[in-house]
Parts: C-alpha cells; structure tokens; sequence
C-alpha cells in the first residue's frame, strides 16, 4: 500500500497528490498528536532524518533518542492550538517546542539556529515506512548499548548549523 497523504482533511495515496510545479508526484503526509487535535501536514520529502541522543531529546521524549525530520518551513501546515515550551540549546540559541494542550504530545520545534526550518518528531507520522534517518547527533550522550543503522553518518555533537 503507498504512504497516505492528506489534502483538505481528505485522506488520499501517494498517487493522488500532484505536484504543481513539476507536474510529477509530490508526497503529503501527516504527523499528529495522540488526540488528534494537533497536526502537521508535509509536503514533499524531509531534508533530513535524524536521530538525536541529546539528554534533553532524552528527557523530551522519555526514549533513549529522539527520531526527528527536518522540513523546510514552506514544506510544513500547522493546524491546532499549541503550547509551547522555550529552552537555550548547546548552541546558546533559543529553541521553541510546541505541544499539544490537550495530550501533551510534542508534535514540532524551531531553533533559531535554522530559522527556515521545523523538526518534526518522526514518530507522529506514524508511518512504518517513512524514510530511515540518515545522521545521528549528540552521540556524546548516547546509551553504549544502542545500535544504529549501518550507513549512517555520526557527529559527536551537533551538525554546525550556518549563522
């Protein structure tokens, strides 16, 4: 079965989406709460998949690390009430995570270290076939006993991020 996609609130294949530019295929999918009641729709593909073993992701998520996908902004409609919950990164900008009111799923950050773009928690897509993270970050703080995919590309720290 292809991957969903969501257009107008209707639920559609990968071979109903067009993109209008190209004129090829351009693939929607979705990312929600456990509710529901907060959701992201993304166009096209992620500019990256990554999983982040930062303590912080580690206490965010209650998981060992976080599995997050990087979109441009233009990529990514918000719908639904958030909260949000302001912290500094290692960097020493502000990072901003935005919530669910009513579940407390965290659905999406920004860093003002990449301003174009929204970190989505790869794991509200909910989609066993959403493509494999491709980096691993913060691996200073990852649990020794954890494997990763081969292939991966691995920073001790974070991807630098440009000014």
């Amino acid at each position: 079965m292809p991957p969903m996609a969501v257009t107008h609130g209707r639920v559609k294949t990968q071979d109903d989406v067009e993109n209008p530019r190209s004129g090829g295929m351009l693939m929607e999918r979705l990312a929600q709460c456990h509710c529901g009641s907060l959701r992201a729709i993304t166009s096209g593909e992620p500019l990256l998949v990554a999983i982040c073993h930062c303590k912080a992701c580690q206490r965010r998520t209650g998981a060992l690390a976080a599995s997050v996908a990087a979109f441009a902004k233009a990529q990514v409609t918000i719908e639904g009430q958030t909260k949000v919950f302001d912290r500094y990164g290692q960097s020493g900008r502000k990072v901003r995570f935005y919530f669910c009111p009513n579940c407390g799923t965290s659905l999406y950050c920004e860093a003002d270290a990449r301003p174009d773009t929204y970190i989505l928690a790869a794991g509200t897509f909910a989609d066993p076939n959403f493509p494999p993270p491709s980096v691993s970050i913060f691996e200073e703080s990852k649990h020794t006993w954890m494997q990763l995919p081969d292939g991966m590309k691995h920073f001790q720290r974070a991807i630098i991020a440009s000014s």
